[in-house]
């Protein structure tokens, strides 16, 4: 029979499922073992989720600005420009190899560490003992768990002694859970990707692979990604300037079919605009950018598996956190013991520590945890006998001698614990009868505590005669109840400071947890966390989508939510106009993750968390977070930089040639002289990946606004093309020049305003207040040299260039002079209201 998965046999006895899955306690025969694999496929839960390179660089083809960019390229090369077709092709191929092989290099990590996780489990086949890799399990195998074990599939539970499994990556809880064989239900019941921490027990596989709980977490992430903030911004940027191309391509063939009839030379002419308004350099300033960026997180042990994901960290405006192993350490850490009051007591302390050190058989992490924090050692006190703890008792019980003193000291359950005390010791250290106001006071300090997030065990002990040397069950009674160890999940050293930084930096950060509300309350204390809402997880049920994306919201915690109910609320939240970033290390973290803008895994995290991350931390530190913010804030910014000069000089010029082909005999500049001037000023923009970034664009999240794209474009395009009629003007009426001459004299004009006003519009701060990067300040000089070389020297007969007189060259610099200043006086107005909300 082939497996189902655990829940189908969740309702049936071992005996049965033996049966069921037509196998027995020796296991399967190597023969069937083999059919099985065969019939089944591998014990993969997690596959990964790279998709092949023709898939992803058909995705990226297939994207507006790049598809432009190509079908620009081949109208050129149709048209016999084949120069402008190869320098296109060039710098789209490129940015997009650039990209695949970052994306590669960064998932070729990701795969090392998915190596690295142990690959063997111990088996029962033909009644003999094997180690088999854990992909050849199959349903009906036996497999021996030993403490410290993976557990590589899901099944039932045959035999167990003290098992105690960790299934924090599943449910996020971080105390072990008892499993043991017997009715059937969560007891029973062992899942793939969790751990044996304690005990030893004997496991029925059900299920394989994709039918796992885990495999079907992680078939779930196949579905197609939504696309993130980048993504959509690039997609609506692409159409912006679809439009403003199709615009000014039907303008200047409408009044060029009106004026003159529609000649080979002005179709030509609507081409070159066309090109000339296609940002062709845009994919390989985005790209190396962000791959800039990705090689700075690389040095602080931060691994960018897809490179938009640098762009969406700096526009993350909500970043939803698991608790378990993000926020907190997922782990048990001993931090405090309290006496029958609620005061702190070195004496309750002590006594613990005795038992922890002297209690033989399972020594739990609990144990550990004590031992950690008080000390290992025991000073003039001997063990004469113990009683290990068991899951009946639910109590370890430690017999130890100090010369002739004599004392048994418990340590368990506290409910439990309390119904064998008969006494207590007061806040002086005397002992008074356990009444029932005691015994209330006891339990309501127990519940408080519990509330406050802490994990606790009682601690009692009983004076024995001097002549005492063994231990029963039934000496277990009549006991002095001296307090209570407190045990924490401790949160992560980094987590409070990055959670400051991360609201200095105008992320609002939402608790996404399984936990009991005052819990994650008191976590949010800890950590300095403000808490404006809580929700729980049946709160969220009774929501529908639309509701939830109007709560969200309002909420910071959400408690005792489902696995599947995380990737929901992240969904609502991006639904709601958010750019959503969601950090998690558990495999129930993992569609949450995937349905993030930015989804990010932290170092230990589960392989199918790794899987669904765009960014994998590395080093423990979460303050690696804020610091990969800023760099995708200053990521961005740079690349608005090209975004608001390239849309706004090229609109500019296109529109100021448009314009005078509707007023002029001739054509303002020939199609060559229009490729020459937009291949220099791309040249000019190639350092602005290296710029530095404004303070005030760190500040806050910066996202995709093609709003405020456009509003840059239509004040500053405008502006320059003010200029370019203000510079017609003056060489038709003032100098009376020829077209060689007013073709050279605007190329000179075109080209000086376009570079230098890079320098004015790279910051929205006073130009001269900041300081370009030198490898921008070299590239936009050395590209304006060069046009001016090319134009003013014998070079320019090439390209239809004439020499210009002195004073027209000193009336065309001063032209440049007046637009850069009344640029930088209209740079507020063009970049006011510069929102940070995502494009939707």
């Amino acid at each position: 029979m082939s497996g189902g998965s655990v829940d189908d046999f969740r309702e049936a006895s071992a005996l049965v499922l033996l049966e069921k899955l037509g196998t027995s306690a020796a296991g399967l025969s190597d023969a069937e073992a083999r059919a099985r694999l065969k019939r089944d496929g591998p014990n993969i839960a997690v596959t990964s989720l790279r998709r092949g390179w023709p898939i992803r660089l058909l995705k990226r083809l297939t994207e507006p600005l790049v598809a432009m960019l190509l079908v620009a390229a081949l109208v050129a090369g149709g048209t016999g420009d084949w120069q402008s077709a190869a320098v296109i092709g060039v710098i789209v191929v490129a940015s997009i190899l650039l990209d695949l092989i970052q994306e590669s290099q960064a998932q070729n990590a990701v795969d090392a560490l998915r190596h690295s996780v142990a690959v063997r489990v111990c088996a029962r086949r033909g009644g003999a003992r094997a180690e088999i890799p854990t992909r050849d399990v199959v349903a009906g195998d036996i497999l021996e768990l030993h403490a410290g074990d993976l557990i590589p599939a899901d099944g039932v539970v045959v035999e167990a002694r003290d098992a105690l499994a960790d299934e924090a990556v599943l449910t996020g809880e971080p105390y072990p859970v008892e499993k043991r064989a017997g009715p059937p239900g969560e007891a029973a019941a062992l899942f793939g990707g969790t751990s044996l921490v304690s005990g030893e027990a004997l496991m029925l596989v059900v299920a394989t692979g994709a039918r796992t709980r885990l495999g079907a977490i992680a078939r779930s992430m196949q579905a197609q990604e939504p696309p993130t903030a980048f993504e959509r911004g690039v997609h609506n940027l692409g159409l912006l300037i679809l439009r403003l191309t199709g615009f000014l391509v039907l303008f200047v063939l409408l009044t060029q079919l009106l004026r003159h009839g529609l000649t080979f030379e002005s179709f030509l002419f609507a081409v070159a605009l066309a090109v000339g308004l296609t940002p062709e350099l845009l994919p390989m300033i985005m790209t190396v950018t962000l791959a800039r960026g990705a090689m700075r997180m690389a040095r602080r042990k931060v691994v960018v598996k897809r490179l938009s994901a640098i762009h969406d960290l700096g526009a993350m405006d909500v970043l939803c956190t698991d608790k378990t192993g993000t926020l907190t350490e997922a782990r048990i850490a001993h931090v405090g013991s309290f006496d029958c009051d609620g005061a702190e007591s070195p004496r309750v302390a002590e006594l613990a520590q005795l038992n922890s050190r002297f209690c033989g058989g399972l020594r739990n992490n609990l144990d550990a945890a004590i031992l950690a924090r008080v000390g290992d050692e025991a000073g003039d006190w001997t063990c004469l006998a113990d009683l290990p703890f068991d899951f009946s008792r639910r109590r370890a019980s430690v017999l130890v001698r100090r010369g002739e003193e004599r004392m048994m000291i418990v340590k368990g359950a506290p409910e439990a614990l309390l119904d064998l005390c008969g006494s207590c010791e007061d806040e002086r250290g005397a002992i008074v009868p356990f009444d029932e106001r005691r015994r209330g006071e006891v339990l309501a300090l127990i519940e408080a505590k519990g509330a406050d997030g802490l994990r606790l065990l009682g601690v009692a002990y009983r004076r024995l005669d001097s002549q005492a040397c063994a231990l029963t069950r039934e000496d277990e009674a009549g006991l002095v109840f001296a307090g209570c160890a407190a045990f924490l999940d401790p949160p992560k050293e980094s987590a409070g400071q990055a959670i400051a930084r991360l609201a200095e930096a105008g992320v609002r950060v939402k608790v996404i947890s399984g936990d009991a509300a005052p819990v994650v309350r008191h976590l949010a204390a800890m950590l300095g966390l403000p808490v404006a809402g809580v929700m729980t997880g049946e709160e969220v049920a009774a929501l529908g989508d639309s509701a939830l994306s109007v709560q969200v919201n309002n909420v910071d915690l959400f408690v005792r939510v489902a696995p599947e109910q995380k990737a929901r609320i992240v969904a609502a939240l991006r639904r709601a106009g958010r750019t959503v970033g969601y950090i998690g290390d558990g495999i129930n973290d993992a569609p949450a993750i995937h349905a993030a803008d930015v989804g990010l895994s932290v170092d230990g995290g589960t392989e199918v968390a790794r899987e669904a991350a765009a960014i994998v931390l590395l080093a423990p530190d979460l303050n690696v977070l804020a610091t990969g913010i800023l760099e995708g804030r200053r990521t961005y910014a740079n690349i608005m930089k090209y975004v608001r000069m390239g849309t706004s000089s090229n609109f500019g010029n296109m529109l100021s040639m448009a314009l005078a082909s509707m007023v002029l005999p001739f054509l303002p500049l020939n199609p060559l002289q229009i490729l020459v001037n937009n291949m220099l000023y791309d040249l000019s923009e190639v350092g602005i990946p290296f710029d530095e970034a404004d303070p005030r664009d760190l500040r806050k999240p910066q996202s995709w606004d093609t709003g405020a794209i456009l509003r840059f474009t239509l004040i500053m395009g405008p502006l320059s093309s003010l200029f370019d009629a203000a510079t017609f003007a003056l060489l038709l009426g003032v100098f009376h020049v020829g077209v060689e001459q007013f073709r050279t004299a605007w190329f000179v004009e075109s080209i000086a305003t376009q570079i230098l006003v890079i320098f004015v519009i790279r910051t929205s701060a006073r130009c001269w207040t900041s300081r370009p990067h030198p490898l921008l300040v070299t590239s936009s000089l050395g590209a304006l040299a060069l046009a001016l070389l090319l134009a003013l020297t014998p070079l320019g007969t090439l390209f239809a260039f004439v020499p210009l007189p002195a004073g027209l060259l000193l009336a065309v610099a001063g032209i440049a002079a007046l637009y850069l200043a009344l640029a930088e006086a209209l740079k507020p107005l063009a970049v006011k209201g510069r929102v940070s909300r995502p494009t939707k």
